[in-house]
């Protein structure tokens, strides 16, 4: 795991007294930040472009959910989502693509059941939450919850609130004993908002890093019945590093 700060330039000319107290201030700053939740831990992973007609998305993989990272490089590298169009798309919700089917489907074609043809084991992990951004793996109502091996969904999601966020939190430590939300996923789901009543329920394995206004645009697209949007939105993604 890697710490993302920001680094003030201090001069090297000198290593006076001056450049001492510079030096002590910016770490106790940076101590201040870290505990209101400014500094973020970043997660280590790989780095994928998804682009639309409304713009490019840079997704960030996690490296701590390795099965879903991996086959998602996988089917990227074969081209398998090039094409295909976010077929579910429900505003302050989520937009969702991935299936084989919806490429060059037609307005009446049922979408949602397609996929490689393997699911991949659940990976859930409590320091990945369904905030706005997040991708996540949809899947089929099975036992083990475990995902397509395809399709996703980005989340757009809604603001919450203190109730709506400790409401959310009781209900999953039921089932999660010790699950909390932090303060900063706390801060990121008032603010920002998402869809927190899924986590710990579907597989958070990324996030969107770049791009966050290319989800608003698509989220309000017009869409028919099923929530298919009237206008195919089409993507293609790929590796970046």
């Amino acid at each position: 795991m890697r710490l993302l700060l920001i680094i003030l330039s201090v001069s090297l000319l000198s290593c006076g007294a001056n450049d001492k107290t510079i030096a002590t201030q910016t770490n106790e700053q940076l101590v201040v930040d870290t505990v209101k939740g400014l500094v973020k831990d970043v997660p280590a992973g790989k780095e994928a472009v998804l682009s639309t007609i409304y713009g490019d998305m840079t997704i960030l993989l996690y490296d701590e959910t390795p099965l879903h990272q991996e086959n998602f490089i996988k089917l990227v590298n074969e081209s398998f989502y090039d094409d295909l169009i976010f077929h579910r798309v429900i505003n302050f919700f989520m937009i969702q693509g991935g299936d084989p089917a919806s490429r060059g489907a037609s307005a009446d074609t049922r979408l949602g059941g397609g996929g490689p043809g393997y699911s991949v084991p659940a990976e859930f992990n409590p320091k990945f939450v369904h905030k706005k951004g997040a991708l996540a793996a949809a899947r089929t109502n099975n036992p083990k919850k475990e995902s397509s091996g395809s399709q996703f969904y980005i989340v757009h999601g809604k603001k919450q609130n203190d109730a709506d966020v400790n409401s959310i939190e009781a209900r999953i430590a039921q089932k999660n004993p010790g699950f909390k939300y932090t303060e900063a996923q706390r801060a990121e789901l008032i603010q920002n908002g998402g869809t927190p009543f899924l986590d710990m329920d579907y597989t958070v394995f990324g996030e969107v890093i770049s791009g966050l206004q290319v989800i608003d645009s698509i989220a309000k697209v017009a869409t028919l019945s099923g929530d298919r949007p009237l206008v195919d939105v089409r993507m293609s993604i790929k590796m970046s590093k």
